[in-house]
This record gives structure tokens, sequence and C-alpha cells, in this order.
């Protein structure tokens, strides 16, 4: 009897701690979950496109340090998502869907989708400048009612659905400054740089650009040769100028004062149509010419059954100096094709990519060389990695507290450790690729990490 009297005091006991571990929340059955729904904290977002009849496109939560899918439904992004943008902020990301001329925008902390806007057309360059949900895109094809150009900056109002459109030339890429009260619109085919005042442009056509320029909302600075991208550091932006390569003349880089509208002298350089500015170093990927240069004209090249390759130079902005400009001794060698992707890891590899690059092999049945359009330039000793890899680099991902890269060339979603410069090989990743059905059009990170 005693023992079944302490035994009894013993349960009444826990239950008691058990009420008042109870009464700590606001009932027993539910607590509050912090995070996202997925439960990760370091997450990224893959673009899933896919044609099969039994597997649907949309956006794919990856945990960014086991490289594995998150055990969560894909955010709904149409039928073939690719192309992706996010706010700097990270709490808004939008995918353009090219099936539907859609972007679909989604709340990243609630990973699930706040709207979609169809577009007039397709684009290739979007950006989401601050953390209202508003967008911005360049679509060449857009028809202004009235005249008989193409071409448009179309600006999309997640909050309310609203679409505005912006009537610029053939506007192909476009730019914007911290916080997207100045955005730089890029035309095929043209010699001049258009900036725009975004907020002052008035609802549901603008034609500003088209009627009376220099005016409050659009400003059309010439003096450049065939510019393509702007990198934006405060209130100078860096000029990428095409020049051959894209019709013109001399690639170049050049300095625009977002404030006076001054142009400062070209830089030559190789090619430049995709930048990277850190620091005072600014790396420039291009061509310089619709071919680039033969391979073997480039001393330090790599031996490579391409017979053209591009090229990568380093402006020191705070001189705008280039010695790699006409100096093949010093000239980098890198695959060719268009190049429109770039990023540094934090051990200073910078990853250039590109699209409609000669490939060579097949990744699938390697056997002897491959390539395709992915460089690793490591800064630390000047020497160039050319991966075994094909097809076309869609997005390039890194992070500050893991050393690799997420690279989505060719379809996959590769991932590479840059300690090694080499695809990573884990239990997730046997063979270094995250594990996706259809083909990843874009990576793109949605926490700090």
């Amino acid at each position: 009897m005693l023992l079944g009297a302490c035994r009894l005091k013993r349960r009444i006991l826990v239950l008691v701690l058990g009420l008042l571990a109870c009464l700590s929340f606001v009932s027993c059955g539910s607590s509050t979950k912090t995070g996202p729904p997925s439960g990760l904290t370091s997450r990224v977002l893959a673009s899933q496109g896919t044609t099969s009849t039994s597997n649907f496109g949309g956006l794919v939560i990856v945990d960014g340090y086991t490289d594995f899918p998150a055990r969560a439904s894909r955010i709904s992004a149409g039928n073939s998502p690719g192309l992706m943008a996010v706010t700097p902020s990270l709490n808004i990301a939008a995918a353009f869907d090219p099936s539907s001329n859609t972007v679909f925008a989604t709340d990243t902390a609630k990973e699930s989708s706040i709207g979609n806007i169809r577009l007039s057309g397709p684009t290739s360059s979007m950006v989401l400048p601050g953390s209202s949900g508003i967008a911005y895109a360049a679509v060449p094809t857009a028809t202004v009612t009235g005249f008989s150009i193409l071409g448009a900056v179309e600006q999309m109002n997640f909050s309310n659905g609203v679409l505005t459109t912006i009537a610029v030339s053939n506007a192909q890429t476009v730019i914007a400054n911290v916080g997207g009260s100045q955005l730089l619109v890029f035309s095929n085919d043209s010699d001049s740089v258009t900036v725009l005042t975004p907020g002052l442009a008035v609802p549901p056509v603008d034609t500003s650009c088209l009627t009376n320029p220099p005016n409050a909302v659009c400003t059309i600075v010439p003096g450049f040769d065939r510019p393509v991208y702007g990198i934006i550091s405060g209130n100078t932006a860096y000029i990428l100028n095409c020049g051959a390569e894209c019709g013109g003349t001399q690639a170049s880089v050049q300095t625009l004062d977002l404030s006076t509208f001054a142009v400062g002298p070209p830089v030559n350089v190789n090619g430049a149509t995709i930048g990277f500015l850190n620091g005072t170093q600014l790396y420039l990927a291009g061509n310089g010419t619709p071919t680039g240069p033969l391979c073997t004209s480039i001393p330090g090249a790599a031996k490579t059954a391409a017979q053209y390759c591009g090229t990568l130079d380093i402006v020191d902005v705070s001189t705008m100096t280039d010695p790699y400009f006409n100096n093949p001794a010093t000239e980098i060698a890198i695959p060719d094709g268009f190049h429109n992707r770039m990023d540094l890891t934090v051990l200073g590899q910078l990853f250039v990519g590109s699209h409609d690059c000669t490939n060579i092999g097949n990744v699938n049945n390697p056997s002897g060389e491959v390539r395709g359009c992915l460089a690793i330039f490591r800064t630390a000793d000047n020497s160039v990695v050319i991966p075994p890899d094909n097809g076309n680099v869609d997005g390039l991902q890194g992070f500050t507290t893991r050393p690799v890269e997420y690279v989505a060339e060719g379809g996959n979603l590769r991932v590479y450790d840059t300690n090694t410069d080499k695809l990573l090989i884990t239990d997730f990743i046997p063979e270094g690729t995250v594990e996706i059905v259809g083909y990843v059009g874009d990576v793109k990170a949605i926490d700090f990490f």
C-alpha cells in the first residue's frame, strides 16, 4: 500500500507539471509557430519548368544547407517559370512564366502567392528594387496605341494588380538604383541610355519618352556605344558598352552621373556585356566582337576544341584603367556566348555564365573534353577553371556562410564546392546535382545566410 501511494503521488505530480506546462501556452493543443511553413531558415528557390503531364511547374524550395528539396508544396508560378528576381529585403520573389508572359509574385515569409500580372510580351530582364511589391520588366515587343514603335518598361504593382506601361523604344534590359527611384533602361541597337523616374509615370500608359524628352519622367542620355548593362554605385552608374559584339564599334565602360547625367570618357575593354563591382575592381565579361577572339590567339587560354572564346577584364574604377585591354599576354579566356550572369563567392571565385556558347562533348556521356557556358575565375591567382558541363547558365547564387555556389546550367541545379571548384558530392547530392524534375531556369536565395 505504501508503494502504491508513492506511485499515485508521482502520477499526480507528473499531471500537475504537465498542466503547468500547458498553461504557459494558449492551450495544450497549440503553440506559437515561428518561421515559414517549410520550417527552414536557409531557403533557396529554384524555378522549375516542365512539359510533363504528370508534373507541374512552379518554384521549388531547397534547403540551402543540405542541398535537398524541402518537404513542402511547390509555390505556384505558372507552367514553366524561369527568370526570377527578389527584393533586397528578400520578402518578395517574382518569377516570369514565358508560356503565358505572366509574372507570379510570392510572399517568401508565407511561401505563398500574392498575385500575378500578365505582361504584354516576353521579358529577359526584371527587377524588384523595394519591399513594397512593385516590380519592373523590360518588354521589347510591347505595343503602344498611337505609336508605331515597340518597347516598354512595364511596372507591376502586386498589391493592387495594376500594370503601368512606360513606353521605351526597344527596351531590352532594366536595372534600378537602391529603392527604385531611378531606372536605367537599355535598348537594342541604341547608343543611348534611358533614365526613368518611375514614381512620376502616369498610368495606364506613359509616353513621356516618346513625346517630349527630357522631362520629369524620362531623360535619354546619348554618348555610348551599344550600351547593354550597368552597375549603379551611389550616384554613379558604370555603363557597359557592348561595342562591336552588338553592332557598334568598341567594347568599353563609361561612367554616368545620375544627378547631372554627365557621361565620362570610355575605357576600352576586350568585351563587356555583364559586370560585377567588388570594391574598386570592376569585372567585365564579353566577346568584344560577334564571335569573340580565337581561343588560340590568347596565350593563357586552356587547350580546347572550341574555336572562339570570350574574355574577362578587370577595370580599376578608382583610376578607370584596364591593364588587360589589347594585351594578349594578360587576356583572360573564358567560354564564348552572350555573357549575362556573374557572381563572386566569399572565397574569391568569380563565376561567369553565358548562353548560346560553344558546347563541347556530352556531360551525360563524357569522352574527352566536356565544356559549356560556365567559367570560374580564381581572383587569388588569376587562373580559370572551365567545369565539365554543358548548357546555358541561367542562374548563379552564392552564400556567405557556406563555401558553395548554386549554378543553374543546362536545366540542372549544380552545387559547386568553392574550396575545390568542383561539384560538391554528398549523401544528399551524390552527383553534385539537386534532384529537381524538369528544367531549372533560375535560382535565388530567399534567406540571408
